[in-house]
């Protein structure tokens, strides 16, 4: 019988030798691969986490000390070993194990993560409660290097050694090495620092200085400038012993014996301390040690070499992005492309290949990413800023007045907007278009396939305001991609059916749903006519209007929360534009519901939610049975006619 076979929690490590845990090292490490080469996830950074993630259990009592996981995506081997050993083979997938801490799944998680950077405001929040309940537990934030980029990292680190309140932060660092000489120096002193005994002879020395007259006081000082200077030339974490938190480390992310010593330390220090964990990401699997960016977030994979199990000639939406950004930056030397630490992820690492000079990686800060881009097109320049749509969240006050408030020609990329999938609620991307259309100077481009996706990305260059082009994750439809670019006229939708007793107007990919959806519709009777509303702002008024006089039903599509999204515009846009009394056209909005949506296949999902085309179909004729062969039309009037001048095909959004 294996070892992990016989872990239930994490007390049961504490019954295993060294070399016993050494062993259990190992057969973690073959789990995850097997277990993800299977569902897809995050393979690399838990590989680098396998003995860390053991000797916080072995040193901490989780759950009554508390552990809390940045980003999260790092927490498989913690989830091997706290109880769902056995129902590891769901992650990810619906209704099984999140890819990320839940507290609904386990007493160990102690705080749902899924964005980087928050580990530290959170753990400190717990320590500070912890205190003034007058408890005593230990509360550690784990956070990796990467995330420390992230500007909520460094906030919480300032707070915490201003406050100091008792808390261990350790560093995952899985991309430095360690220096052997700097390393062995750094934990000699570390011990002293954190011997009781160093501290109180360190206090009688200075008593004793302090008494010698006249001169004691000198001594002194010249005592501690010195102890400094040495301290800045051959200590690490001078950085954050200034911001008052006692430094331990560099230290051996993959030993045992050492992670435990330098975590016991850490647990008696009674003020803010940071630990600084060298690892090796996807250590223990040669591909994902040789690619650790590719095995970060893989989907399922062959284990004999790595390779993808599923691969398609037809291109992803993110890349045809990238490629489409560096076709236009060919002939247009004011492009400029920014990623927060996704340029592989956002299809910008073509980009920053090509044009090195014109490409900047801020790491894991989206606010700073937006005002930057604001600040390149105040001074002439076209920046386009690519982020995944769940983590624009993030800069939302940047994009309201650093580019929208100064009408900004700022071109933000908007990643895997709608359901994302397996990595669960903090990753889809259905919020987007409620926080962007509200606010004054945007517009909104939503575009139906890849070849829709390149006219996009150049009219948003062409259209000179802040633009949102919003796009999903995963391949395209296989369309042929035109080799000329087509300016799309803003605010013009597109009719791609006639009808006569519906319209389904679609937004994104929704729209071959639509299309399908209408085939179905046909069968039964019921005449469709489909729009690819193209602009979600502004709206076409004109298009919206034809549609509703013609069907006097209006059916919206969207891969995105009902409160605030299309649906709502189109509700807004006709209440306001049509005349009071007369016969406005029934509308039926079709997105995601006021909740949270859990991992699981994207396909899965839209079934679950009613966006597949039979779900689509039935829901159209549940709402209005009587639509085949009957419609009360809505008063014919022409197109248009009952906006003003300024208003027309704008849906009321100002130039």
């Amino acid at each position: 019988m294996s070892l992990l076979a016989k872990i239930n929690s994490p007390r049961d490590l504490r019954r295993l030798s060294l070399a016993e845990l050494n062993q259990l090292a190992g057969e973690i490490r073959q789990e995850l691969v097997t277990t993800v080469s299977r569902t897809g996830g995050h393979l690399a950074p838990n590989l680098g986490v396998v003995e860390l993630t053991l000797a916080l259990h072995l040193v901490f009592d989780s759950p009554r000390d508390q552990i809390i996981w940045d980003v999260g995506h790092q927490t498989y081997v913690h989830k091997l070993i706290t109880g769902r050993r056995e129902a590891f083979g769901t992650l990810r997938q619906y209704g099984g194990l999140s890819g990320f801490p839940k507290r609904s799944e386990s007493v160990h998680d102690i705080f749902d993560t899924g964005h980087s950077s928050t580990s530290v405001s959170a753990a400190l929040g717990l320590a500070v409660a912890r205190d003034r309940k007058k408890d005593s537990y230990h509360v550690i934030a784990v956070i990796g290097d990467g995330a420390l980029t992230g500007g909520e990292a460094f906030e919480a680190l300032n707070h915490a050694g201003h406050l100091g309140t008792r808390l261990i932060v350790v560093l995952n660092d899985n991309e430095m090495s360690i220096a052997n000489n700097v390393g062995a120096l750094s934990r000699y002193l570390s011990r002293l620092r954190t011997d009781p005994a160093y501290f109180r002879s360190k206090e009688e020395v200075e008593h004793l200085l302090r008494r010698i007259p006249r001169i004691g006081s000198r001594v002194l000082q010249a005592v501690d400038r010195m102890k400094d200077a040495l301290k800045y030339l051959l200590v690490d974490g001078v950085f954050f012993e200034e911001l008052g938190f006692t430094y331990l480390g560099p230290v051996n992310g993959h030993d045992l014996a050492e992670l435990q010593e330098v975590l016991r330390q850490a647990s008696h220090v009674d003020k803010p301390v940071l630990v600084h964990v060298v690892t090796r990401k996807g250590k223990g699997y040669l591909p994902a040690e040789q690619n650790p960016d590719l095995f970060h977030g893989i989907g399922p994979f062959e284990v004999a070499t790595g390779k993808p199990k599923k691969q398609s000639a037809v291109p992803t939406y993110t890349q045809v992005f990238g490629e489409t950004l560096v076709k236009l930056a060919e002939s247009n030397p004011h492009i400029l492309a920014i990623t927060a630490a996704m340029a592989g992820g956002t299809g910008l690492e073509l980009f920053g290949s090509r044009f090195p000079q014109r490409f900047f990686d801020v790491g894991i800060a989206e606010q700073h990413a937006v005002t930057l881009a604001a600040g390149m097109a105040r001074g002439g320049f076209q920046p386009v800023v690519a982020i995944y749509s769940t983590f624009l969240q993030r800069a939302y006050d940047q994009v309201v007045h650093d580019v929208c408030l100064q009408n900004l020609p700022v071109v933000l990329a908007v990643d895997r907007a709608g359901l994302v999938g397996e990595d669960g609620a903090t990753h889809q991307g259905v919020f987007d278009i409620s926080f962007l259309r509200h606010i004054p100077n945007m517009v909104i481009i939503a575009p139906r396939d890849e070849n829709e996706l390149q006219h996009a990305l150049y009219t948003a260059l062409k259209l000179s305001c802040p633009v949102a082009v919003r796009y999903p994750r995963g391949e395209g439809r296989g369309v042929a991609r035109e080799k000329e670019w087509r300016f799309l006229e803003r605010g013009r939708g597109e009719v791609l059916r006639e009808g006569s007793d519906v319209a389904i107007l679609g937004v994104g990919p929704m729209v071959y749903t639509a299309l399908e959806a209408a085939d179905l519709l046909d069968k039964r009777g019921i005449s469709a006519a489909v729009a690819d509303l193209r602009y979600v702002k502004p709206l076409d008024g004109e298009m919206i209007l034809r549609l509703g006089q013609e069907t006097g039903r209006i059916a919206v599509l969207e891969e995105h929360v009902l409160a605030g999204g299309a649906g709502s515009a189109v509700l807004e846009f006709l209440h306001r534009a049509w005349p009071q009394g007369r016969n406005m056209p029934a509308v039926l909005c079709l997105g995601l519901p006021d909740c949270f949506i859990e991992h699981g296949a994207p396909g899965k999902l839209r079934e679950i939610y009613g966006l597949t085309p039979e779900k689509v179909a039935e829901a159209v004729m549940q709402q209005w049975p009587a639509a085949r062969g009957r419609r009360e039309k809505a008063e014919t009037v022409l197109a248009g006619e009952l906006l003003k001048p300024e208003e027309k095909r704008l849906g009321y959004e100002c130039e």
